[in-house]
């Protein structure tokens, strides 16, 4: 089954005990996530962007089989908001070759506070190669129309399918792979709760539907406190054997 299931991080203290053993150093912690699943979606690299070294170096850290997801940074998507992408997605480009076989999805979360813009996004899909898998999250309403899904699968980029608090949970595939992040069952804090069985079970389903249709499927957890993204994610992978 084409589906790869894991966590938004892997390094938080507040998993000590629960993911990795107490005192663990926090260089290795990546090597104990490695041995408990097989994606991750990388979110510090949204704050600041790492070398090409960096990248070559998890390659060659992560064990066989393991896919990176990279979520892109901020100075293109809430700094620029898009615009004149280039130098952006060339560095970008640059750092993507040094993860090979390891490399998953980039994920470009926009700003809640970039509205509609149908041209700015249209010109930053065309500027992207087309070998590299993209989704991208959009935070503000405005985006959720007809136009941007259609415009998403003429460049085969995946629409970002969310779950948490004030986002709005649309099933929509518009690529050949699907993407989800998890932030969280609670109802107003964003990133808040765990899910329950009934929840997974769900999602499960709806998993097993996209594999169905032909779908590779990344799903990434985001309720990181307390460890639910833990736990969760290892009942969905559960679920779904």
């Amino acid at each position: 089954m084409k589906i790869h299931i894991g966590t938004s991080g892997w390094s938080y203290d507040h998993w000590q005990g629960i993911l990795y053993p107490h005192g663990t150093p926090v260089h290795d912690r990546l090597e104990h996530y490695g041995q408990r699943f097989q994606t991750v979606e990388l979110n510090s690299s949204f704050y600041r962007w790492p070398k090409q070294s960096t990248f070559a170096g998890w390659r060659r850290r992560l064990p066989e089989g393991f896919l990176l997801t990279v979520k892109a940074p901020r100075g293109l998507t809430h700094a620029k908001k898009l615009y004149a992408p280039e130098g952006w997605i060339e560095r970008i480009q640059a750092c993507w070759h040094q993860l090979r076989d390891k490399r998953a999805v980039l994920l470009v979360q926009l700003s809640p506070n970039h509205s509609y813009d149908y041209e700015r996004l249209a010109y930053f899909l065309k500027q992207l190669p087309v070998w590299m898998r993209v989704a991208i999250e959009f935070r503000h309403i405005s985006w959720h129309t007809e136009a941007i899904f259609g415009l998403l699968e003429q460049y085969q980029v995946a629409y970002c399918i969310m779950s948490g608090a004030h986002l709005p949970c649309m099933l929509r595939a518009t690529a050949p792979f699907v993407y989800v992040r998890l932030h969280g069952p609670d109802r107003h804090h964003l990133y808040g709760g765990s899910y329950s069985d009934t929840d997974l079970r769900w999602w499960a389903h709806r998993l097993r539907e996209w594999v169905d249709m032909g779908k590779e499927v990344f799903v990434y957890f985001n309720n990181d406190g307390g460890g639910n993204a833990v736990r969760n994610a290892e009942t969905l992978r559960y679920l779904i054997q």
